[in-house]
Parts: structure tokens; C-alpha cells; sequence
């Protein structure tokens, strides 16, 4: 028997609470590879590694956040807690693979296609697992080229995000593109939800153990918001953050004159030493005749 899907059992609220996380996940996580470009090597990775979970605990609570307006009617859905918490260690570790590419080898040419390629199939297997960690008495069944229109949003997506992060261009840049970004995952997620259909086993039976989503809505909400916030104390309190500017930058190319100043000054020190030691030379040269 075909069940009948209703995405959208809460109206317009599980959408877009779903995809503010996505865009608050996405803003942290894009600063933080921004920031990454602008220092020193002994940083990078630690804010990589930190722009990489923000994106994923984004991404993961958006996808769950919309779940839970997601029913199947006549049958009570459940969720596998080990399968669903590993979706958001794979988001993690996939998104990071991507972050790190880039974050080393520059938002550009073979990088970032890369880059963007691993971290758009790390949102995609997040969102699959998740859904693989469904349980209800019935079969999932999934269209084929919805399916790999979903895939390849989460790819474009993906590595449009990182192409605005390499830019630099400060944290309005940023924000646009973490709007982008979470409207591209919201977009994902949706379109491979319009891939599912349901085939129900019968009404009668009970559902398979695991836990409901009422169960899993307060560690999800408060787990991985608690690291956003965070994440977010951490960009927010960050020196040069908003301006984008790096670190550390070579004199010359630092503005206003202190350059020029230093270079004269070396110039005059070594010509008064000379000058003094040549005398004191010449003043002693008939002694040690």
C-alpha cells in the first residue's frame, strides 16, 4: 500500500527554522575558512577544523529540524540513534576533507572543484543516511534522477560556498553567500525529499524500535546548537575578523610610510658607524707605523 507523505505537517515552520540553522551553520563555517586564508600555517588547521564542524552541525540540524514536519500517514516514524548520529560525524569528516582541500590549496581551478565535489556529496550522504536511520513499517523508495538532481544542487552549492569564502572580501560577502549556501541545502533537501515514496508493509503492525523524533529533538537542538553558539562566540570575539584582513603582512606592504622611514634609518646608521670607525683608524694609522 502506497502511504501517503506530508513534508510539511507544521506549515512554513520547520521549513524556514530549517533554514536559518542551515545559513547560521554556513555563515560560521564560511568565516572560519576565510579566516584560515589570513594565517599563519601553525592556525590554519584548528580553524578549518572549526569552519568544518560549524558547516556540518548546520546541515545536520537543518535536515532534522525539517524531519520533524515530515509524516507518513498511518504510520508512526521512528529513528535509529546510532545511524542517525553517524550522519553528522559523516557530514563532519566529508565537509572537512573538502574545507582542508581548499583551505590549503586555494579556492580555485582543480581545488576548489574538488573542494566543492567532496564536501556537496559529504551534505548528500548526510542527508541519505539520515534517512537511512528512518524506521516505520514500510519500504523507502527513492526516484533515480530526482535522486541525482539533489547530488549535483548539493555539489553546485557546495562549491559556490567555498569559491565566496576564498575571496576574502569581508563579512557581508560572507553572509551573502551563507544565504546562498543554506537556501542550495534546504533546496537539496527538499528535492530529495520530493525523490522518496513510501510503501507501507500494513497499519496494524507497530514500527520498528528506535527513537521517536520527540526524542531526539532535544539532544539534537541542544548538542549542536551549543557548538554553533560557541562557534559563533569564537568568530564574533576574533581580532580582524569582520575586517578580513590578514594577520600579518610584509612592511612594504603595509599603508602609509613607516617603510620608507625604516629604510632611510638603516641607511643612516651603517654611514654614522663608518664614518667613525674610519677616523678612529686614521687617528691611530701613524702609531702603528
Amino acid at each position: 500500500m502506497q502511504g501517503t507523505v506530508d513534508g510539511f505537517s507544521y506549515g512554513l515552520v520547520t521549513p524556514l527554522v530549517a533554514y536559518l540553522m542551515a545559513c547560521l551553520g554556513g555563515a560560521l563555517g564560511l568565516r572560519c575558512t576565510t579566516r584560515s586564508m589570513l594565517v599563519s600555517n601553525s592556525w590554519r588547521p584548528g580553524w578549518l577544523a572549526l569552519g568544518a564542524a560549524a558547516i556540518g552541525s548546520g546541515i545536520w540540524t537543518m535536515h532534522f529540524v525539517a524531519m520533524m514536519g515530515f509524516t507518513v500517514k498511518g504510520a508512526p516514524i521512528h529513528y535509529d540513534k546510532p545511524t542517525t548520529f553517524a550522519s553528522l560525524a559523516v557530514a563532519i569528516v566529508m565537509v572537512g576533507v573538502g574545507i582542508f582541500i581548499v583551505g590549503y590549496k586555494g579556492a580555485r581551478g582543480t581545488a576548489l572543484f574538488t573542494g566543492g565535489t567532496i564536501t556537496g556529496l559529504g551534505v548528500a550522504s548526510m542527508h541519505y543516511l539520515g534517512m537511512a536511520g528512518m524506521r516505520l513499517n514500510g519500504n523507502l523508495e527513492y526516484n533515480t534522477l530526482t535522486v541525482t538532481a539533489s547530488v549535483v544542487i548539493a555539489m553546485g552549492a557546495a562549491t559556490a560556498a567555498l569559491w565566496a569564502a576564498g575571496q576574502v572580501r569581508g563579512l557581508m560577502w560572507s553572509v551573502g553567500a551563507s544565504l546562498v549556501m543554506g537556501l542550495a541545502v534546504s533546496g537539496m533537501h527538499y528535492t530529495g525529499m520530493a525523490a522518496l515514496s513510501v510503501h507501507l508493509h500494513g497499519t496494524s503492525a507497530a514500527p520498528s524500535s528506535g527513537d521517536s523524533p520527540a526524542e531526539l529533538l532535544a539532544p539534537m537542538m541542544v548538542g549542536p546548537l551549543a557548538f554553533l553558539l560557541i562557534a559563533g562566540v569564537v568568530v564574533m570575539f576574533d581580532p580582524l575578523m569582520v575586517m578580513g584582513k590578514p594577520d600579518w603582512a610584509p612592511v612594504e606592504n603595509k599603508p602609509g610610510i613607516p617603510a620608507h622611514a625604516e629604510a632611510a634609518h638603516t641607511v643612516r646608521r651603517p654611514t654614522i658607524r663608518t664614518r667613525r670607525g674610519v677616523g678612529h683608524r686614521s687617528s691611530r694609522a701613524p702609531q702603528n707605523r
